[in-house]
């Protein structure tokens, strides 16, 4: 096979027949909202996790939000949200009625730079959100210090690192709630879906309120609480079962692939791959690392048959917030020199559990012939 005839996509979900199936059986049983199938996989959850509460949310964003909204953040609050991450992490802030503050990042992995935090810090301040980037944990040692010195709430966005540990300890289980994301480019998928864990009883029968009408019990037509419909369905749990069984073997086939990349492009001077936090566990989500001269790189590997992903673009720069400057707010680049240098260097790999061996020797050979011209 020649090298045009390769193609490398940025993402494949890792499904097949044994989830087809599964679904299938749910639909067959005539029970397909939550039921049976998602009791089964909230308690191997919180298994694998460590913990002892944890409830469905339809999709990450969500997850984030009933996270926020049980621990009482809310209108005049603010939340310290990392510079680099996907815009989610900032809008369910802002959902919950609060207001984000972005906080600059590390320029070895990217994760929140804690000591950039405290210039931030207000009689406002109630919560920090570390966001568990790239399929590493951020530096929760620091982010706990930090959190209990200044009294600060902690929501962690773990949405990237599933199956993850610190110093021993599962993501999203050093906050006061800890939240995760099923989408199709997760380590593992149920196409859309998101779980939420917290520490105390007290915290789960807010969320449980939250997210099922304001009631504990399904059956019940009594509200006692203001709740919504945040339910996922049992199809979405009998996919997310399949894939636990998986699990070992998608991060084991994770970690070989990334192998292959390092192997090929370690001596590259032009590629910087990053660091993995001390104590942190790593499963790849893609392949990150930094790249000389990226746009002329990313449209190279895009004419050649890969496909490419830059860095999230900062949040201070995002349109969206640009009103925060009308309200104050100094979002220049001057102020997040590393989440900035980071969406002008950052390229992510495809690391998808059914990429293959010759698909990545396709992408290493297009980067080293990019930079051997």
């Amino acid at each position: 096979m020649t090298d045009k005839m390769i193609s490398v996509p940025q993402m494949q979900p890792c499904l097949g027949k044994e989830e087809a199936d599964a679904v299938y059986k749910v639909v067959e049983s005539g029970w397909i909202t939550e039921g049976a199938e998602s009791e089964k996989f909230s308690r191997q959850l919180n298994k694998m996790i460590g913990c002892d509460y944890g409830v469905f949310a339809p999709n990450g964003t969500l997850a984030l939000y009933l996270g926020l909204v049980a621990m009482g953040i809310g209108v005049g609050d603010e939340v310290l949200v990392p510079d680099t991450t996907f815009i989610a992490s900032a809008n369910a802030v802002i959902m919950a009625g609060a207001t984000p503050v972005f906080v600059d990042v590390n320029r070895r992995n990217f994760q929140i730079d804690v000591a950039d935090a405290t210039k931030y810090l207000s009689n406002k301040t109630k919560a920090i959100m570390p966001v568990h980037l790239y399929g590493m944990i951020a530096n929760m040692s620091e982010v706990m210090e930090f959190s209990s010195t200044h009294d600060l709430l902690v929501i962690e966005d773990a949405a990237q690192a599933l199956g993850v540990h610190y110093k021993g300890q599962h993501s999203g289980t050093f906050g006061d709630v800890g939240c995760f994301s099923f989408f199709a480019d997760k380590t593992m998928t149920t196409a859309e879906g998101g779980y939420v864990v917290c520490q105390t009883e007290e915290t789960y029968k807010k969320l449980l309120y939250l997210r099922n009408q304001g009631r504990l019990d399904r059956g019940s037509f009594v509200h006692p609480e203001i709740g919504y419909n945040f339910r996922i369905t049992d199809m979405h749990a009998a996919m997310g079962l399949v894939q636990l069984k998986k699990l070992n073997w998608i991060i084991q086939r994770k970690h070989e692939i990334y192998s292959w990349y390092r192997e090929q492009l370690e001596t590259q001077k032009a590629i910087t791959f990053l660091e993995i936090e001390p104590g942190s566990e790593f499963v790849p989500f893609r392949t990150v690392v930094l790249a000389e001269r990226l746009e002329a790189l990313m449209e190279y590997l895009n004419n050649n048959g890969v496909g490419t992903r830059g860095f999230f673009y900062p949040l201070h720069k995002q349109p969206c917030y640009q009103y925060m400057v009308e309200e104050g707010r100094d979002l220049s680049d001057e102020n997040y020199p590393n989440a900035t240098y980071g969406n002008k260097h950052g390229l992510c790999l495809a690391t998808f559990p059914t990429l293959e061996r010759e698909q990545v020797d396709h992408v290493c050979k297009m980067i080293n012939d990019f930079y051997s011209r």
